[in-house]
């Protein structure tokens, strides 16, 4: 279980209470989490950390309304999401939360500007300015290329530029340093967080890269569907 951050006052950009989610039936059943508490003020950049089927993954899952509670509260910018409907929770998510994948997820054919514009017509923005965001990413002298023309970091930037075309309030982040080199990892985590400071958004990041947790405002741990705080990095 974690505390409240001391750093939030104002309404979470994501609250969760109490929260399980069990997979599979009878005597194959797991529980993924075990009651979770969690709370992440606006701005404020936290990292998960822990071993591979800690259940990491379907926190993010969860918060991200990709998969569904056992039960248990999770409220995102205050709105209680937990019992959406697919149509719903689809509209709500394309508003309000931003992923970063691990592998970008990029399109093949588009280039990093069409990217960028198809986030923003699948939210209703036809005139999206691709060009602000790929300068706060710094890949504007890259927008007319194609993901197979760019480097990992460079691809994971686009991804980042993309999550942040709603403005969400929330951005999840899978691993997005897992492909990358030392000083890569450290340009792509020490983006995200200036891009929370920046636009207020609260990013949740789970990595198993150690290294880059410097960036980071706050570190938890997870072991076997169980949160806890894992201290403030130095």
């Amino acid at each position: 279980m974690t505390t409240p951050s001391a750093s939030s006052t104002a309404v979470p950009a994501l609250e969760v209470s109490d929260l399980v989610l069990e997979l599979g039936d009878g005597d194959g059943k797991v529980r993924a989490l075990d009651s979770v508490d969690l709370r992440v003020g606006p701005g404020e950049f936290t990292a998960i950390v822990g071993p591979s089927g800690s259940g990491k993954s379907s926190l993010l899952a969860v918060a991200g309304l990709l998969a569904k509670p056992t039960s248990g509260v999770v409220r995102v910018h205050g709105t209680e999401v937990a019992g959406l409907g697919k149509g719903a929770a689809a509209r709500f998510r394309l508003a309000t939360i931003g992923f970063v994948f691990q592998s970008a997820n990029l399109i093949p054919a588009l280039t990093a500007a069409d990217q960028l514009r198809l986030a923003a017509r699948l939210a209703g923005n036809r005139s999206l300015d691709p060009g602000p965001l790929l300068e706060a990413v710094g890949m504007s002298h890259r927008a007319d290329h194609r993901p197979g023309q760019l480097s990992g970091g460079e691809r994971q930037r686009v991804g980042i530029a993309r999550a942040l075309v709603n403005r969400p309030s929330l951005l999840l982040v899978d691993e997005p340093t897992a492909a990358l080199d030392r000083r890569r990892s450290h340009e792509v985590v020490s983006l995200l967080a200036d891009q929370a400071r920046e636009s207020g958004a609260a990013v949740v990041m789970v990595t198993h890269d150690r290294d880059v947790l410097v960036h980071c405002d706050r570190v938890l741990e997870m072991s076997d569907g169980r949160l806890a705080e894992a201290g403030v990095p130095a």
